[in-house]
């Protein structure tokens, strides 16, 4: 079983670093409405919760091609 490591902090209201073991990434955004989500290898990634009775989510990633 591999060993994971994650962890959450919340800098400012809306605002959340994320560190796992490889990368970090900024989470703006908070409750209703979009996130856009920026990480350290360079993928940028907008969510939004859509309402209704399933509750589902619609995203979408892009990479930087820089790296």
């Amino acid at each position: 079983m591999p060993i994971t490591f994650r962890k959450s902090f919340r800098i400012f209201p809306g605002v959340r670093l994320n560190i796992n073991r490889l990368s970090w990434s900024i989470t703006l955004g908070a409750g209703r409405g979009p996130r856009h989500t920026i990480s350290s290898t360079g993928r940028r990634t907008t969510s939004l919760d859509l309402p209704g009775p399933l509750g589902w989510r619609s995203t979408r990633t892009r990479r930087n091609r820089n790296h």
